[in-house]
């Protein structure tokens, strides 16, 4: 791993940003604290809301930390497709008596404010999800001392990162909870991402910059089974959720090892790009219908998801959650940092007895 990176990780271990409230400055601290990379995650806030958090966060911790960015997304989605969801979403708005969200509300996510307060008032490193920045922003970065780091699902997206001048990929795997961060949406690529052990060797191959791997981790010998596939580094998310420093809601929580809740799915439901979520009435019920319509459809939804959450309704949220939801654990973020970096350093006596033997 370059010296940049190491010199942040102690234990290579990133918190995944995760955008709705989840990952606020208290659970990134604590990870930080422990010798990881928390990460505070800018998506669906304003550019003042995010700097108010790192400033938060810097209040709680003198460790590095990280802060997620949604890249703009481009114009390509039907207004017709969008406007036919929202009718079919009428029942819904009846049901929890709101109204629709505005699907026009905005596709850039204050991106360039918030990137000029990044340069300005610089943090340890940003990273970027939805795509890829140009040149001259990673560039604008890593002039006042900023570590980039990109999400990649594919070689060929790694490749594009790796031109692009950032000092990292976040290499995702399929099983990844949330939203795939694919660098262009497009329906028929549904459904064909990679595993993530096949796709950090496979990226690995493609290119020379340090690689984060993400996707369904969540006990500290997965960490090790990448960082053995080629990875610098691992990112969890869904092991994060049910800490008491995350800011999830409690029913989102207690749904990740609800048997009730059996399975994930990528769904465009709620948000109109593929993320993985516990299958609920909703996602199973609207999931089918939805189109490819991002941020449209989030907007769209945004009043749906909040309201089914004031009524205590699982079944109208969005749950979203990785592969190894069932594996999750409650108890404080930083005694999970030493759980995994345990699991991690037995796993790894292990892989080298094997050797030995």
């Amino acid at each position: 791993m370059s010296s940049a990176l190491t010199d942040l990780l102690p234990r290579p271990i990133v918190q995944a940003p995760m955008a709705g409230g989840v990952s606020r400055p208290l659970l990134a601290a604590a990870v930080s604290d422990a010798g990881g990379l928390g990460f505070l995650a800018a998506g669906y806030k304003t550019a003042d809301g995010m700097y108010q958090e790192i400033k938060e966060l810097r209040s709680l911790t003198a460790r590095p930390f990280g802060v997620n960015v949604f890249m703009p997304q481009p114009e390509y989605a039907d207004p017709a497709v969008v406007a036919v969801y929202g009718h079919q979403l009428a029942g819904e708005s009846a049901w929890y008596d709101t109204e629709l969200g505005d699907p026009d509300h905005g596709r850039d996510d204050g991106y360039d404010a918030k990137l000029a307060i990044l340069v300005d008032d610089p943090v340890p490193v940003v990273s970027f999800h939805f795509g890829c920045p140009t040149p001259a922003v990673l560039d604008s970065l890593r002039k006042v001392g900023t570590v980039t780091l990109v999400t990649a699902t594919t070689p060929e997206e790694a490749l594009a990162v790796e031109r692009a001048g950032a000092d990292g990929v976040i290499v995702q795997g399929i099983e990844a909870g949330g939203h795939q961060g694919t660098h262009r949406d497009t329906t028929e690529h549904d459904g064909t991402g990679i595993g993530l052990l096949t796709l950090v060797a496979r990226v690995r191959e493609a290119v020379e910059l340090p690689v984060v791997a993400t996707g369904g981790l969540m006990r500290g010998s997965q960490i090790a089974a990448v960082l053995a596939a080629g990875a610098d580094a691992a990112q969890l998310g869904t092991a994060f959720l049910p800490t008491p420093e995350s800011g999830a809601h409690l029913l989102h929580k207690h749904a990740l090892t609800d048997p009730l809740y059996a399975r994930t799915e990528l769904t465009r439901a709620f948000t109109g790009r593929p993320a993985r979520g516990l299958v609920n009435r909703f996602l199973r019920e609207h999931g089918p219908y939805a189109p490819a319509a991002y941020p449209q459809v989030h907007h769209l939804t945004a009043g749906l998801r909040k309201a089914a959450a004031r009524a205590a309704d699982p079944q109208g949220m969005a749950l979203w959650a990785g592969q190894g939801h069932r594996l999750a654990r409650e108890m404080p973020a930083g005694q999970l940092m030493d759980v995994l970096y345990d699991e991690l350093a037995d796993a790894a006596e292990t892989l080298a007895f094997g050797r030995a033997s």
